[in-house]
C-alpha cells in the first residue's frame, strides 16, 4: 500500500520558524515531525512512500534519505520553482503514483488505521475515492463534510455557520490513479476542488475516524501534538 505525502508547503503560518527549517522538521516531542508521521504509515502497513516536497525540500529528503530508518521506502518528487498546488503536486509526482494510494498531508498526525481508505477502495468499484472524515461540529477547525456514514455527501472549505457541515476532512484520503492523471500537467491544482468534485459526483465514499486529529500547521497544533505524543507515544 502506498502513502503519498504532500510537504511541500510554505508554512507561512509558523514562520520566523519555517523561513529556515522545513516544518516537516520542526522538533515535536524530542524529534522532526516527519519520524512520528512516516513511522505511523509504516506501522499501518503503508511502506511505500512517496514524498512530494518543495519549499526547503532538500533538508527534508537529505533528512530522511531512502527511509529504511523509519520501515518505509522513499521515492521523491520535487515541485520545481513553480508551486504547483495539492493537486498540481500529485499531478508532478504522477509516474511514481501506484494504481491506488493514499494521499496525506505534511503536517497532519492521524491516530487511526492510515490503510482504512485504502480498504475501502479496494472493496468498492462505485468510487474513485475514499476520505476519511471526523465528527468535528467546528470543534477543531471549521467543519467542511456532510456524510451520511457511507458518503461524502458534500466537501465545502471557507464555509462557517453551516450546520449540514458537522464533519471534517481528517487528511488522509485513498484515490484512484486516473484521477490524478486527467488533470493538466504543470498548472497549479487545488486537491480541495479534486474532493469536491467527486464528491458532487456521488464517486467520494466516505471513512468515519473515531479519534481527533493533530497537526502542526499552527503554534497551538504543535503544542497540542507534542503534549499528545509525549503521553502516548
Amino acid at each position: 500500500m502506498q502513502a503519498v505525502v504532500l510537504a511541500g508547503g510554505l508554512a507561512t503560518r509558523m514562520r520566523p520558524m519555517t523561513l529556515t527549517v522545513p516544518k516537516a522538521l520542526l522538533e515535536v516531542a524530542g524529534r522532526p515531525f516527519v519520524d512520528w508521521q512516516l513511522e505511523r504509515l509504516a506501522a499501518c502497513g503503508l511502506r511505500d512512500v512517496v514524498m512530494c516536497v518543495a519549499h526547503l525540500g532538500e533538508a527534508v529528503r537529505d533528512h530522511v534519505g531512502d527511509g529504511s530508518r523509519f520501515g518505509v521506502r522513499v521515492a521523491w518528487s520535487h515541485e520545481g520553482p513553480k508551486l504547483l498546488g495539492t493537486a498540481g503536486a500529485l499531478r508532478a509526482a504522477l509516474p511514481l503514483l501506484a494504481p491506488e494510494f493514499l494521499v496525506t498531508y505534511g503536517d497532519s498526525y492521524l491516530p487511526f488505521d492510515y490503510a482504512d481508505p485504502l480498504r475501502v477502495l479496494a472493496a468498492h468499484d462505485d468510487c474513485d475515492g475514499v476520505m476519511a472524515v471526523f465528527r468535528n461540529e467546528g470543534r477543531w477547525d471549521t467543519s467542511n463534510v456532510a456524510t451520511d456514514g457511507t458518503w461524502v455527501i458534500r466537501y465545502e472549505k471557507g464555509v462557517k455557520d453551516d450546520r449540514t457541515l458537522d464533519h471534517i476532512d481528517y487528511g488522509a484520503t485513498a484515490l484512484r490513479r486516473p484521477v490524478i492523471a486527467q488533470l493538466s500537467p504543470g498548472e497549479a491544482h487545488g486537491f480541495d476542488a479534486v474532493q469536491g468534485r467527486l464528491a458532487a459526483q456521488k464517486r467520494l465514499r466516505a471513512c468515519v475516524a473515531r479519534e481527533r486529529f493533530f497537526e502542526i500547521g499552527s503554534p497551538e497544533g504543535l503544542a497540542e501534538l507534542d503534549r499528545h505524543l509525549l503521553q502516548h507515544g
